[in-house]
């Protein structure tokens, strides 16, 4: 059982992520994608883009940005989704991705192997004298990766007038489970108060694939450690964060665990930090 102090810091994280414990699938659907269109048409802007991965986030978020810009199309402008694969040489859930976007069937799609770049990154640092840490290697040059990706992203975004679309939400929020300049930099986060939850719940109100739904969530940047669940580099469960998020009770080992995550990563959710 919580203390009183306790479910305070947890009603004042919730409110900081803007989560509502109850939605309507379908009208969030509706509200977040009118929500693209107009952000899209008051920026002046003609593209969205975002990187599809095969999870379930990715597949939402993108399923919005077309039926956003088909909104922005019908009442007479242009605009057109740029769905992008961004594999590290062979993608190990390459079906996945590819089933998420014939579902999607965005105007244009792309592949850009960001291996060749991560790598050349990680050579350059080798030969100026720079070592990584053993224990902490796979992990950064996941993050390098993370960065990659993102830099395709704008540069497509950019030689199209474009905007760029991230897929993290409430939970990853809560966890810091982003790369701070990777995942994490975005024009627009169309998911963000979401639950995981509630992501879940607003793919089957777009009638996506339940293997897809349903797929074990991983960020899968770790070479030695392919498709890595996120429930285990959490070392809670989606289900105890989102109790968390909509105001349940949760264990106290579970409450310790996620304040210590979110706590740890406070400097990614803020600008950068200034005198």
């Amino acid at each position: 059982m919580l203390t009183t102090q306790q479910r305070a810091q947890q009603q004042a994280v919730i409110q900081a992520l803007g989560v509502q414990p109850q939605i309507d699938p379908q009208q969030e659907c509706d509200r977040r994608e009118q929500y693209l269109c107009d952000y899209l048409q008051k920026s002046g802007g003609r593209a969205l883009v975002l990187g599809i991965s095969g999870g379930v986030d990715s597949l939402v978020a993108g399923l919005m940005a077309q039926r956003a810009v088909a909104r922005l199309r019908a009442a007479g402008g242009q605009a057109q989704f740029i769905a992008l694969r961004l594999p590290y040489g062979r993608q190990h859930d390459e079906d996945d991705a590819r089933q998420a976007l014939a579902f999607i069937q965005p105007d244009r799609s792309l592949t850009v192997d960001i291996k060749p770049a991560t790598d050349a990154v990680v050579t350059q640092l080798t030969q100026a004298d720079w070592s990584f840490p053993a224990s902490e290697r796979d992990f950064i040059i996941g993050n390098i990766k993370a960065r990659q990706r993102m830099l395709v992203q704008y540069a497509c975004a950019a030689s199209e007038n474009g905007l760029v679309l991230g897929s993290d939400h409430a939970a990853e929020a809560l966890m810091g489970y982003f790369t701070k300049y990777g995942d994490g930099a975005a024009d627009i986060m169309p998911l963000s108060g979401l639950t995981k939850t509630q992501v879940r719940a607003l793919a089957a109100a777009y009638g996506a694939p339940g293997n897809l739904i349903n797929k074990v969530p991983t960020a899968d940047l770790e070479s030695g450690r392919p498709l890595l669940p996120d429930e285990q580099a959490f070392g809670v469960s989606y289900q105890d964060i989102d109790a968390f998020l909509t105001g349940h009770q949760v264990p106290a080992e579970v409450f310790a665990i996620i304040m210590r995550h979110y706590s740890a990563s406070a400097h990614k959710r803020q600008l950068p930090a200034h005198p």
